[in-house]
């Protein structure tokens, strides 16, 4: 039975980065707020800067501005993290043959999606490398339908050799060709 079904977790937004953006963000957000509430209140708010001696407008209205944009990323960045957003599973399932991808999204009536193909739509398993500024590493579930399915979680683009062995692994499994898109 094992050899049968193949289940792959997918990490969502509970990643190392996510973490370092929403701290990095709310130490920032904080000291710029700060800075722009000192400026108005003439009171020494942060203990390594005397931000008391700049002009509220427009200075320390656009401090306040940045500290508040600032708080509101990191509001929003803490939220995924605890709804984890993106994470889930691949199954690739040989007795029931079907193919499940399950993914978390944002509260209320569709938080959990569930995505379904049976076998026999599954035309092939593909590739996608696109290298430059923005580099992108992908595996696809290609449909007979002409739909592109991708199957690996948004993350840092993984090696060129690891992403073609782990596609190469699973059309072998699911008896499926291999190709480049």
């Amino acid at each position: 039975m094992q050899n049968q079904i193949r289940q792959e977790k997918i990490v969502g937004s509970r990643r190392f980065s996510n973490y370092f953006w929403a701290l990095f963000l709310l130490i920032g957000g904080l000291a710029f707020l700060l800075a722009g509430i000192s400026s108005y209140l003439k009171i020494k708010l942060l203990p390594f800067v005397n931000t008391t001696e700049l002009v509220f407008i427009p200075q320390g209205i656009v401090m306040m501005f940045y500290g508040t944009l600032s708080l509101g990323l990191t509001i929003y960045i803490t939220t995924t993290l605890l709804w984890d957003i993106g994470s889930g599973y691949n199954e690739y399932n040989k007795v029931e043959n079907l193919v499940k991808i399950v993914r978390k999204g944002f509260p209320g009536k569709n938080r959990e999606i569930l995505l379904t193909y049976p076998l026999g739509n599954i035309r092939s398993i593909g590739i996608k490398i696109s290298e430059g500024l923005n580099p992108q590493r992908s595996i696809y579930l290609c449909l007979k339908d002409e739909r592109r399915i991708p199957l690996t979680p948004v993350q840092q683009p993984d090696s060129i050799s690891n992403l073609e062995d782990q596609a190469a692994d699973l059309a072998k499994f699911l008896d499926l060709k291999l190709e480049n898109l």
